[in-house]
């Protein structure tokens, strides 16, 4: 006996679609709500009956009518470009992940999003590979590692060894604690300075999903990073002489001077310079050791 399968009847299309788009308003509006009217520069005044954006603070970010934004929200049926939905993905502030939800939901093809990291690492790899025996990355305001040379990787370890997302040097310090190893010299005043930093950074970005899931994450996992974070202190980033402990060269003292890149507000190239014959001795024989067959 054959047994056919009945399809999906326009009701049940129909259906489907109703479902979608209430599936999408219930998205949009959980996105409103988590965002503080600080966050995306608009004045926190009036009496607010729910916290977050009001709806129409979110078409006005957009630069889309109030109306058709509350329709939207409400799961009616209306034609939506891509356009758009991609303001109001930037308005509503939403990463990667959450774009690509928002596109499904609307029922368009997701986009193909590049990183902001992606873009700043493939401009920079021929300035670093440039700047070899000297070690050098570049980093990004959150302290995401972005690129590096091979010097680098052969002084403080292969980061590509690491997933994407724990190539940061924060996570490094307070986490896993690797970098303490391959970065000699570490103290007190190292992890100080560090959030320090940090914290000067993120006055930038509150409200931003990807940099509060960090804080979030060190903070749930580092008692160090927990204590430094509540005492709220702040510093610039400054140029210091930083000691190495290298297993195979030994010990080694590198200046380190810093970079910023105008076009990339945050990020910075970081490259590390020999003070003394013995160290630049060193620095050529580790790219002998990068070399050698």
């Amino acid at each position: 006996m054959t047994v056919t399968s009945p399809g999906i009847g326009p009701g049940a299309r129909r259906d489907a679609d109703a479902a979608r788009r209430q599936e999408l308003g219930a998205f949009l509006r959980s996105r409103r709500d988590r965002l503080a009217p600080e966050a995306v520069g608009l004045p926190s005044t009036g009496r607010r009956r729910a916290p977050g954006l009001r709806r129409e603070e979110v078409a006005q970010l957009a630069g889309v009518g109030v109306t058709w934004y509350t329709w939207l929200e409400q799961g009616r049926p209306i034609n939506v470009s891509a356009q758009v939905i991609d303001a109001v993905a930037r308005a509503l502030r939403l990463d990667n992940d959450e774009v690509g939800h928002l596109f499904t939901l609307a029922g368009l093809p997701a986009p193909t999003v590049v990183s902001e990291d992606e873009v700043i690492a493939a401009s920079l790899s021929a300035i670093l590979d440039g700047l070899d025996p000297l070690p050098a990355y570049a980093v990004s305001a959150r302290y995401d590692l972005l690129a590096w040379n091979r010097s680098c990787a052969t002084l403080m370890g292969d980061f590509a060894r690491l997933p994407p997302h724990r190539r940061n040097m924060l996570w490094l310090l307070f986490v896993e604690r690797s970098i303490r190893e391959l970065v000699g010299g570490y103290d007190t005043e190292t992890g100080t300075q560090c959030v320090a930093r940090f914290r000067r950074n993120f006055a930038a970005h509150v409200g931003d999903p990807a940099w509060q899931a960090l804080v979030d994450e060190l903070y749930g996992r580092s008692e160090e990073f927990r204590r430094l974070w509540d005492r709220h202190d702040v510093a610039s980033n400054s140029s210091k002489i930083k000691n190495f402990r290298h297993p195979v060269v030994g010990r080694l003292r590198l200046a380190s001077t810093t970079l910023w890149l105008a076009d990339q507000p945050g990020a910075r190239l970081v490259v590390y310079n020999p003070v003394d014959s013995r160290g630049r001795d060193l620095l050529e024989r580790l790219t002998y050791l990068t070399v050698a067959p």
